[in-house]
């Protein structure tokens, strides 16, 4: 199983059926949420609206399922049993498990591929056995609540910066996605005017190695989508760059006066890859 959908996910709350169409036309993916933008008492409206949008107009659902995620509410509650009873009569088989904290939790998803969201403490320490799971095809790690499990206050420093803990946790979960070959899904980015900051950021899990970024307003995904499209002065000195590496015809070779050897090239690849997916 692939993850495929990016890079920039945007959340919906299940029960705005009316923002469904306005979030699939402005981003890479919709994340249809059940659990934390939902309050407890609307969230079985939520799951009516999910099953109301499918086969609106006969067996199409409102929402392309290639293009849409479910996050549903952590396993083991009440809730999580009714998102999955929802879910068995829709479309949708790509789910984003809330607050992930064991491998044997993915069992009660067979049948579906799972983003798993490590957002506690033990959900991140997990992390690798998580991405071990065969059904999981993502992981992403989320900042607040897992500062709310640690007893903290807030993930991020007075100058917008990550706190060390939470730093820690995202090189955590990118590491344990990447070691099982997984994809990593970056934290949303909270602060919905500062759109500089939203980009410094997008930009840094570009060169990290995160595959999308999420995100909490429309606003948001556009600057994410451009943070990952390679501008052409970067297309083309990748090409470049792999033009000569293919003439030199040897593992290390100079260009530019500089030592060109695999990991370089992979970078190249890297970059005339993320090109082809925004053509």
């Amino acid at each position: 199983m692939t993850f495929v959908m990016g890079p920039a996910l945007l959340f919906c709350p299940a029960d705005r059926p009316e923002r469904y169409q306005k979030a699939a036309t402005r981003t890479d993916a919709v994340i249809l949420d059940l659990e934390d933008a939902v309050a407890p008492g609307d969230k079985q409206r939520a799951r009516g609206a999910i099953l109301a949008q499918v086969g609106a107009t006969g067996d199409v659902p409102e929402l392309e399922p290639t293009r849409t995620i479910v996050r549903i509410n952590p396993a083991g509650t009440e809730e999580f049993e009714k998102d999955l009873h929802c879910l068995a009569h829709t479309p949708y088989r790509t789910v984003m498990l809330a607050k992930a904290e064991t491998a044997e939790q993915l069992e009660a998803l067979e049948g579906y591929h799972v983003v798993a969201l490590c957002e506690t403490a033990l959900g991140v320490l997990n992390a690798p056995a998580i991405a071990a799971a065969p059904n999981v095809v993502a992981l992403m790690w989320g900042a607040e609540d897992l500062l709310a499990t640690l007893g903290g206050t807030s993930s991020r420093k007075d100058g917008g910066g990550y706190r060390d803990v939470a730093l820690h946790a995202r090189s955590s979960v990118l590491l344990a996605a990447r070691a099982f070959g997984k994809e990593a899904i970056d934290a949303v980015y909270v602060n919905i005017p500062d759109l500089a900051g939203l980009a410094a950021e997008a930009a840094d899990a570009v060169a990290s190695g995160f595959s999308s970024k999420a995100c909490i307003h429309p606003s948001q995904a556009a600057v994410v989508r451009g943070a990952y499209a390679p501008s052409e002065a970067e297309v083309a000195a990748a090409a470049a760059l792999l033009r000569a590496a293919s003439a030199a015809g040897s593992g290390v070779f100079q260009y530019n006066g500089k030592m060109i050897d695999g990991p370089i090239l992979k970078h190249a690849e890297a970059v005339i890859r993320r090109a082809g997916e925004h053509v």
